[in-house]
């Protein structure tokens, strides 16, 4: 089962290679990125937003492996967030600044990831959360120099819908999406969190994921 924490600067280390090294949403790519360790540069935006703003991402983990990260931070603290077709994001809104799922993790972490990106920003106030999607795996040439590539580092369209955002600006390959952070919705991902804590205490196989996610929460 997917343990989830939030990062913070004694968190870093736990962080997956994949991670750790991409630099696509630290960087604008308009310029020509400069020669340099992304791994560095990574770490040093996580230190910077983590101490002029707080918690900046959440990790999943089980036992000592790494299966993912979600990043999250204002959009001016973002340098790709001002690249897209479709910006700016919501003034009153959060970036998810990329989610980054680490090779064999299981098909329940970017779920568990993004409920628990959601209840960290309701616990702080935040009204909302925005992201870029992205519609098709043919993102041009648009790479981050650990050359994963756009389509990495964007969560999918389709995710983002299925988990209760809805589009609020158009566009073919990149679209902008918004969810509203409501009571009910953060309700819900606190049940989940109590059966799961409950089920792993009695001994029984982890229930399947999103049945009653905070992140899924406005279906229907």
């Amino acid at each position: 089962m997917n343990s989830i924490r939030p990062l913070d600067l004694s968190a870093v280390d736990q962080l997956g290679p994949r991670a750790r090294k991409c630099v696509y949403w630290q960087t604008d790519g308009q310029h020509g990125d400069q020669p340099g360790d992304p791994e560095f540069e990574k770490e040093a935006w996580i230190s910077h937003v983590s101490l002029e703003w707080g918690v900046c991402g959440q990790i999943a983990s089980e036992g000592d492996r790494a299966n993912g990260a979600a990043f999250y931070a204002p959009p001016a603290m973002v340098p790709r967030a001002a690249c897209f077709p479709t910006s700016p994001v919501g003034s009153d809104a959060i970036l998810l600044a990329g989610m980054s799922i680490e090779h064999g993790a299981p098909g329940g972490a970017p779920t568990s990831l993004l409920d628990a990106v959601v209840t960290d920003l309701r616990r702080r106030g935040i009204k909302a959360i925005e992201a870029f999607g992205v519609t098709t795996s043919d993102t041009g040439d648009v790479m981050s120099r650990d050359m994963c590539g756009a389509e990495s580092c964007i969560a999918p369209t389709g995710f983002l819908v299925e988990h209760g955002f809805t589009v609020v600006a158009e566009h073919e390959t990149h679209p902008r999406l918004r969810l509203d952070i409501e009571s009910e919705h953060l309700w819900k991902a606190d049940v989940e969190r109590a059966l799961d804590q409950l089920f792993a205490e009695r001994g029984f196989a982890t229930r399947t994921l999103g049945v009653l996610s905070g992140a899924t929460a406005r279906h229907g």
